[in-house]
């Protein structure tokens, strides 16, 4: 750590997601909680948070490089202009916060996963160094690639923040985000996390997280594949216009990942253009006359019935409500989806209870880096099956 910023708590998180909305940027002030205070073990400011949507042009440029090969030539230009996408969205956010420059102890960034193969190897770019000289601050990025190399899945890494920033005081809960991959992170009462050494975690063990399949990267696939030029179902309208066809769901509930056993990760090598080819003639071939309201509202059962399938599964934890979040938060038709799926479980958006959703996972990235510049480990090991807690990350300086 640098001595500018030093013990201030404030980081920066950059987070671009598999559904290549845009880049999420949020500016917090970690805080521990003193160990008498009830509560989650750390508190997280939200000081400004901001998304960045990509321009038509550069989306294209990131989902040619997640769907075909590509000359190295390409691979070193978009790494290198991603940088600088994420260091204009840093920018942008530290100005809205007000703060300090020098205030600011380090820039978390995610970068954007191109290739992810649990129990080989996880790849993640965006120019760390890039940032770091756009914004004269220290950078800490490529999160993933320790997890792996212990073993792990390198996914999800959210369940961190899940268990030391939002859990309940008072009992169980479950917090899903529905970015492009939907995935579930289970904690126990914060009252159970008392860690014997002040300056160390408390313990994770009853902490466990795993995707649970698609969150919107069919729905939105679904959507553009049947409305050339229409990004997304917004407000769910055309989900809510149309019904579910029998069987599909059914059919799609048999593939092999949704029985796996957790720990479990997965992405767009799953979820990816021939899948959706394959979703929609399934769709067409159970019934000829669907609509295209039918099949986006198939596609919102699908994830839907993907999570309360996971629940059913594999989360026996006598959880007391779940809190949704992420960009198909929303998305009316699928909250009331997934709410239908889980009933009686209480099902609330992530915004009543923290703040706004959209920012939550570059928050986590934000305290991922607080996390590395303190030498604390930033894995769940029972979430992403490493052989053991892990310091997360890779520091450019400043």
């Amino acid at each position: 750590m640098t001595a500018a910023g030093a013990g201030s708590g404030v980081c920066v998180g950059l987070m671009s997601g598999t559904s290549l909305d845009g880049i999420s940027a949020a500016v917090v002030r970690i805080r521990r909680r003193a160990s008498a205070d009830a509560g989650p073990p750390f508190t997280a400011d939200l000081l400004a948070a901001d998304t960045r949507p990509y321009t038509d042009a550069q989306r294209a440029r990131l989902e040619r490089a997640l769907a075909e090969p590509m000359p190295a030539a390409e691979w070193c230009r978009l790494d290198a202009d991603l940088g600088s996408w994420l260091a204009d969205a840093a920018a942008l956010v530290i100005a809205q916060a007000g703060v300090a420059h020098d205030e600011i102890e380090a820039i978390g960034s995610h970068g954007q996963t191109v290739w992810h193969e649990p129990g080989h190897s996880t790849w993640q770019i965006g120019g760390a160094a890039v940032i770091a000289e756009r914004t004269g601050r220290p950078v800490v990025s490529d999160f993933r690639v320790r997890d792996v190399a212990a073993g792990g899945q390198g996914a999800p890494l959210v369940p961190i923040a899940d268990a030391l920033l939002f859990s309940r005081a008072d009992g169980w809960r479950a917090l899903q985000n529905l970015g492009g991959i939907g995935n579930v992170t289970v904690v126990p009462p914060s009252a159970r996390a008392a860690p014997a050494d002040a300056d160390a975690l408390p313990p994770l063990d009853g902490v466990r997280a795993f995707d649970t399949g698609p969150g919107v990267v069919v729905i939105d696939a679904v959507v553009r594949a049947l409305r050339p030029g229409v990004r997304y179902d917004e407000d769910g309208a055309l989900a809510r216009a149309g019904h579910v066809i029998p069987g599909v769901v059914e059919a799609c509930l048999a593939a092999p990942y949704f029985a796996a056993e957790p720990p479990k990760s997965t992405g767009r090598e799953l979820f990816s253009a021939a899948y959706v080819a394959d979703f929609l003639a399934l769709g067409r071939a159970a019934r000829p006359d669907a609509s295209d309201a039918d099949l986006v509202a198939t596609a919102v059962a699908l994830t839907a019935a993907s999570i309360a399938d996971a629940r059913r599964r594999f989360i026996l934890e006598p959880i007391g409500d779940l809190l949704l979040s992420g960009g198909g938060a929303r998305n009316p038709a699928l909250v009331a989806a997934i709410a239908a799926a889980l009933a009686p479980l209480p099902v609330r958006s992530f915004d009543r209870e923290f703040f706004d959703g959209e920012a939550k996972e570059a928050v986590a990235f934000a305290l991922l880096a607080y996390l590395h510049l303190r030498g604390l480990p930033g894995n769940v090991p029972s979430a992403t099956g490493a052989r053991g807690p892990r310091v997360l990350g890779v520091r450019t300086p400043a």
